[in-house]
């Protein structure tokens, strides 16, 4: 089988191999144990990979490079222009040589993906759309267009659409999904975690506007002040960075908040296993990875009520729904740090929630998509 995937995610090639994010690659690896070849419609780039890319674990890929580009203002749509023809002409003879066409949306390529396997009626085909699919979301109009053209069964047939979260009058080949990111064996015994001297908080994920790193930390800030010992590491990378720097030496909070960078997923593991709380107060979410990541090991989630994440926090029976009111935000993770009772309840719940999810379930999941 020829599984051809049409994604925005940069690919780096590298000693022969093709290298990218890693949480995009590891759910990718079990997607193509089930192909005999694959073929990557993505944009390629030069950069040095880092820690937390990922290579593909296939013998037989057929990389298909295309352009980068985007409508954010006028210079970069004119370019935008010029470059769809060519893009759009690598997506079709891709799509031309499937088996299984699979698309991953929302993004650039993945809208062109959308438009373009029209063409193909009668191919199998799955879509990832990762990011928020709440119809009643503010969504770019290019992310509406994406959900517009999956939803409707007359120009997208034979495809099944994978999304977080279950929303009312979705159409048939909606399916509601999930994400993962630790197997059965990685279970360990539950261990009660206990709000001692010093409160740890972490934060995982690209420091950028739209995470809202910025909001955690002064929540951190703000816990500080009122004379709690607590402690945020954040993990991640991105063009907030110095702002956020400059932020926390200007306020002197180098005592509570760390900014550690990128790191694999065993040392970012391990701050799970030793942090209290997780916090991700995202504008925009699908299924926030960290979020469940912390879960997983017990931690409290803080986290916008965005997608299906009151869903994930039971509607804030197993962590925060945090309003970025600060006022109340701080009151509401104050009963978390001062009623041991509530902490380890919810510490419990999030646990037992998370550890539903695992590697072997999700692949058990795709295996039967791959099936059909």
């Amino acid at each position: 089988m020829t599984f051809v995937i049409i994604t925005h995610v940069p690919h780096i090639l590298s000693q022969n191999q093709y290298f990218a994010y890693g949480p995009y690659v590891r759910e990718m690896n079990i997607w193509t144990k089930y192909a005999d070849r694959i073929i990557i419609v993505a944009p390629k780039t030069y950069t040095e990979r880092t820690v937390i890319d990922v290579a593909y674990d296939h013998d037989t890929i057929k990389f298909v490079a295309i352009e980068n580009f985007d409508i954010l203002n006028l210079k970069s749509t004119l370019k935008t222009i010029f470059k769809i023809p060519k893009v759009s002409w690598s997506i079709f003879k891709a799509m031309q040589e499937a088996d299984h066409i699979h698309l991953r949306c929302p993004g650039n390529a993945g809208l062109l993906g959308t438009i373009i396997q029209i063409a193909f009626p009668k191919k199998i085909k799955t879509a990832k759309y990762a990011g928020n699919w709440d119809p009643k979301s503010k969504q770019p109009k290019t992310y509406k267009l994406q959900q517009c053209i999956l939803s409707n069964t007359f120009l997208t047939r034979k495809m099944q659409v994978l999304v977080y979260g279950e929303w009312k009058g979705s159409s048939i080949n909606i399916k509601s999904f999930f994400t993962a990111t630790y197997t059965e064996a990685d279970k360990l015994p539950f261990s009660k975690k206990v709000i001692s001297e010093r409160i740890n908080f972490i934060f995982v994920g690209a420091l950028v506007k739209g995470k809202n790193p910025i909001y955690a930390i002064q929540l951190i800030e703000a816990l500080a002040k009122k004379g709690n010992n607590v402690h945020l590491s954040l993990y991640g990378e991105g063009a907030e960075r110095k702002l956020l720097e400059s932020y926390i030496l200007k306020n002197k909070l180098e005592k509570n908040i760390s900014l550690e960078g990128n790191h694999s997923q065993e040392t970012v593991k391990k701050a799970y296993q030793e942090s209290h709380f997780v916090i991700l107060p995202s504008d925009s979410e699908g299924w926030p990875k960290a979020i469940a990541e912390g879960m997983f090991w017990g931690c409290v989630p803080i986290a916008t009520a965005v997608s299906c994440v009151p869903f994930m926090l039971d509607y804030g029976k197993r962590g925060v729904l945090v309003t970025l009111d600060l006022g109340n935000d701080i009151r509401q993770i104050s009963d978390c740090i001062f009623h041991e009772t509530l902490y380890s309840t919810m510490s419990i719940a999030a646990e037992k929630w998370s550890q539903q999810f695992t590697l072997n379930l999700f692949e058990q999941k795709i295996n039967r998509l791959m099936a059909n």
